[in-house]
């Protein structure tokens, strides 16, 4: 896919850079991205380098991981990173992301996660967007649920960061829960509370 940038009202996201990769190097020296995020822990300039010169172009270009600088309209600084990624069920891709530590608070992650649900409903294939969190990570989570995400559960041992498996907290957003149609039909699953 050719790479796209998306606007909201406060926000600019596009592809990430080379001349990004001094942003991301800072931003990612923060404990808590090291800590919830699968970034390596030291983060170093090289891992910098590679993530806005190698790994974001390269999952455009082979339509399996759809990566977003998230900036300030109209100039600033990186406010995080949103990535889009592909799973193995068509139609369903996660969504991943970072906020740097001067930006939190203020909404702007939820902006960016609604900007790049709708697209992904738009312009992808997709019909289910995931979001998935180690438990413990109460920011992450307090984002998806702004953004409309319906809290599915919790997966065992589901997610491998630096080393260690850890369980998470997972949730789904639906086309509809954004009033956009799907690609396939959906057939919830009947009430079945009383039936034995």
């Amino acid at each position: 896919m050719d790479p796209v940038t998306l606007t909201t009202e406060r926000l600019l996201m596009r592809p990430f850079a080379p001349e990004d990769a001094e942003a991301t190097h800072t931003a990612c020296q923060d404990p808590e991205i090291q800590r919830w995020t699968v970034v390596p822990s030291p983060y170093t300039r090289a891992d910098a380098e590679l993530f806005t010169r190698k790994l974001s172009p390269s999952g455009w270009q082979d339509d399996t991981m759809y990566n977003f600088a998230v900036l300030l309209r109209g100039g600033g600084p990186l406010v995080g990173a949103l990535g889009v990624n592909r799973r193995n069920l068509p139609g369903t891709y996660e969504v991943g992301f970072w906020t740097a530590k001067e930006h939190r608070g203020a909404g702007l992650m939820t902006e960016a996660v609604l900007a790049a649900a709708r697209w992904a409903f738009t312009a992808l294939p997709a019909d289910r967007l995931e979001w998935r969190a180690e438990i413990g990570n109460a920011p992450s989570r307090a984002v998806a649920l702004r953004a409309g995400f319906r809290m599915e559960g919790e997966q065992r041992s589901a997610l491998l960061n630096k080393g260690i498996r850890h369980d998470t907290w997972t949730g789904a957003l639906l086309p509809a829960d954004l009033g956009l149609p799907g690609t396939h039909p959906h057939r919830p699953a009947p009430d079945v509370s009383g039936a034995l």
